[in-house]
């Protein structure tokens, strides 16, 4: 079983920033393997589903970033043996990239801190690089609404972080 986690902040005035790309990835995740976020549990917007005859968990936690290790604490718990992968802006990567760690430290991501306070560094991250605006302050930058030529930039790298995630999965259960 896999829990996929996409960090954002819920609410309208986020649904269109940078730091939701995470439930972007999530949203893009459901939608291509035919589920629906239809339950709120485990303090997390929850759709569920099935890939290659592995069973997902699709998660957008309804905390606020900075405390989504509440909600990755809670599944973590109820599904002792899943694995952990987690969606995540990257404002250290250049727009548009893709990055894939096994595990590791949080880095300067708040959300990513959150959860590793919570379960430790041993769970997967796809990361989606969204860049710096230096003339920004960085708190400013990630809450900003994505321009339209970035959001062309920043959805083509959602789809590829859904390949990534769907192709580790479909690796696994070929074991």
């Amino acid at each position: 079983m896999y829990i996929v986690v996409g960090l954002g902040n819920k609410g309208f005035e986020y649904k269109n920033t940078y730091h939701n790309v995470g439930f972007f990835v999530a949203d893009s995740l459901a939608k291509r393997i035919g589920a629906q976020f239809t339950k709120e549990k485990y303090k997390a917007e929850i759709a569920e589903g099935n890939y290659r005859g592995q069973k997902v968990l699709i998660a957008k936690p309804t905390t606020f970033m900075n405390n989504s290790g509440e909600a990755v604490t809670l599944l973590k718990n109820k599904f002792k043996d899943a694995q952990l992968i987690v969606a995540v802006d990257d404002i250290d990567l250049a727009k548009g990239v893709v990055r894939y760690r096994e595990r590791g430290s949080a880095g300067t991501h708040n959300g990513l801190r959150s959860i590793v306070s919570f379960v430790g560094e041993e769970f997967q991250r796809v990361k989606v690089g969204i860049g710096r605006d230096k003339n920004k302050d960085l708190a400013d930058f990630v809450l900003s609404v994505i321009d339209s030529e970035s959001r062309k930039i920043i959805d083509e790298a959602v789809e590829r972080a859904v390949d990534l995630i769907l192709n580790k999965i479909a690796d696994e259960g070929k074991c």
